[in-house]
């Protein structure tokens, strides 16, 4: 089991379920439409969120986003250490940083120092692409272990001035990387860690990446913080996030769907239908499981297992719960029918 830190109200290791965070893609210094934002990614299941603060606008910025903000949030820091203060004075629930990129140790030391008077962790930020130079000249590129190195240095730093409440993400856009990286930490080391696949590419292929990269760490017991990041809007993360969370069996809450890929027995339009049940759903956290099936070999019968479901006939369909026909309908009423029986449920 991992060490426990705390971000804001939300615990991160420590056995606490894996919590899910994103990242806004508003600027901060545009406080209405961040805290717009915010609420949105709090309706679709976020727990933690990331803004940028790039400069002393932002900072200012970010204080008052805290002040209103349904959500704990992480203060993004790059180069000057002065940022992190003022974010961590403005309410920040936790700082991220590269300590390798903020200055000398004295920088680094008055960074911890008021995170410690104040009881705000800090995350290490380790990235492949951003490693230091003697490192890459060690291993030639950034490999999994020059990663676990450099994670290592800036602990050891932070150690060096009594700081421990800290969590570690070694982020690459490779995934083999990135997984051998959190695996050889975890073998070393009980820090919380930050998982995901960084620099993913476009949403098709950030998916893949990351439901490969978290998805494996996930099955292996690794990984107390996850972001999926896409090149897209930051709900559709958490949304991704959830799903990955839920395919490794670590999150029972909310709607599994299970849909057939169609064949020629296929008599309705089954791919629109999955479709419309999906986003009637996304938001629905009753912990079932959802069957939308093309044909009735495939809707009782493969689907036995499901909570509830519907299978398509010629014109019709049927509706079916734990394996058992409940109601014969025609095809339009379907879908109503299904979402009036999950509201029951």
């Amino acid at each position: 089991m991992t060490r426990q830190i705390m971000v804001g109200n939300v615990p991160i290791g420590g056995g606490a379920p894996v919590v899910i965070q994103s990242m806004l893609n508003t600027k901060t210094t545009d406080v209405a439409g961040s805290l717009a934002q915010i609420k949105a990614l709090h309706a679709a299941g976020c727990q933690v969120v990331r803004l940028a603060v790039p400069n002393m606008e932002a900072a200012k910025g970010f204080s008052e986003i805290c002040k209103e903000s349904p959500l704990p949030l992480v203060a993004d820091i790059h180069f000057d250490y002065k940022l992190a203060i003022a974010a961590a004075q403005g309410g920040a629930a936790k700082i991220r940083i590269n300590p390798g990129n903020i200055g000398g140790e004295d920088r680094v030391k008055a960074v911890v120092d008021v995170c410690k008077d104040l009881h705000i962790p800090i995350r290490i930020g380790v990235n492949g692409g951003s490693l230091d130079k003697n490192l890459l000249e060690k291993y030639g590129h950034p490999t999994a272990e020059a990663l676990v190195e450099s994670a290592f240095s800036h602990l050891a730093l932070l150690e060096k001035f009594g700081f421990y409440e800290t969590c570690v993400s070694m982020k690459s856009s490779t995934v083999p990387t990135m997984v051998a990286a959190a695996r050889l930490f975890r073998s070393k080391c009980d820090y919380p860690l930050h998982i995901g696949v960084t620099e993913t590419g476009p949403v098709r292929m950030g998916l893949m990446k990351s439901a490969m990269g978290i998805g494996a760490l996930l099955l292996d017991g690794i990984g107390d913080t996850v972001r999926v990041s896409l090149t897209d809007d930051p709900v559709e993360e958490v949304y991704a996030a959830k799903d990955i969370l839920k395919a490794a069996g670590l999150r029972k809450e909310g709607v599994n769907i299970i849909s057939c890929p169609t064949c020629g027995r296929t008599q309705i339009d089954l791919i629109s239908l999955v479709n419309q049940v999906n986003d009637a759903l996304k938001n629905c956290e009753k912990p079932i499981t959802v069957a939308v099936m093309g044909c009735i070999v495939n809707g009782p019968g493969e689907a036995r297992e499901a909570d509830i479901g519907i299978a398509g006939g010629d014109g019709c369909g049927m509706l079916f719960e734990k394996g058992q026909q409940v109601e014969k309908l025609p095809y339009e009423q379907l879908l109503p029918a299904l979402l009036q029986r999950i509201e029951k449920l």
